[in-house]
């Protein structure tokens, strides 16, 4: 979802242009973090997009939009108030192109489709890489058919050889994410008031 904000509703935060100065009343702004971000939702309730509260205000504010969740505080400008947006849903629906999950390979949105879970052992490990199932010395491609959570014994173990060599096979067969895996790599701490609209990820 590409959308333009043309005003500025806190300070400091990128595009220039008139602005009604919205405020957080009772909170101290917070940035960078999962409390500072909003869950976008397509008129479809399938979740597409994280956002900052500014530009989930521009949007409900442009009537692009509806707040579904909101939080404890609202955010004040002089002539008026808004709910802080927590989950907002998009009034009219996108279409999202349907290679849309086939977005750029990271290690971190391979551990969360893999659940921070090493895919041979079955352990949660905090020491965790990425394995290309066939090597790459042996053709194997880098693909998330191909890619999965490992963790570091493991990967020692497996070396550079094939699954059936190494008697290694993961747990589950890798393939391309659900695409709303990438909300949890862009907030990872999630909010529960989210976790009702991201069941499938």
């Amino acid at each position: 979802m590409a959308v333009r904000v043309d005003v500025t509703l806190e300070a400091g935060e990128g595009e220039p242009g008139p602005a009604p100065a919205l405020h957080g009343a009772g909170r101290p702004a917070q940035r960078h973090s999962s409390s500072g971000r909003v869950l976008v939702l397509n008129a479809s309730y399938e979740p597409i997009n994280v956002c900052t509260v500014r530009r989930a205000a521009v949007l409900i504010l442009k009537n692009r939009a509806e707040v579904l969740e909101k939080g404890d505080w609202a955010l004040h400008a002089e002539s008026l108030t808004l709910d802080r947006p927590v989950v907002i849903r998009l009034l009219t629906y996108v279409r999202i192109p349907r290679d849309a999950h086939r977005r750029k390979i990271t290690r971190r949105a391979v551990f969360a489709r893999d659940r921070w879970t090493c895919q041979y052992c079955g352990h949660e490990r905090g020491n965790l890489t990425v394995d290309h199932v066939i090597p790459r010395s042996k053709g194997g491609p880098s693909t998330w058919e191909n890619i999965v959570a490992c963790c570091a014994p493991c990967n020692r173990r497996k070396g550079d050889r094939l699954p059936r060599q190494a008697n290694m096979v993961p747990v589950k067969t890798p393939r391309a994410p659900n695409p709303a895996i990438f909300i949890h790599v862009a907030a990872p701490t999630i909010p529960a008031a989210w976790e009702q609209y991201l069941v499938a990820a």
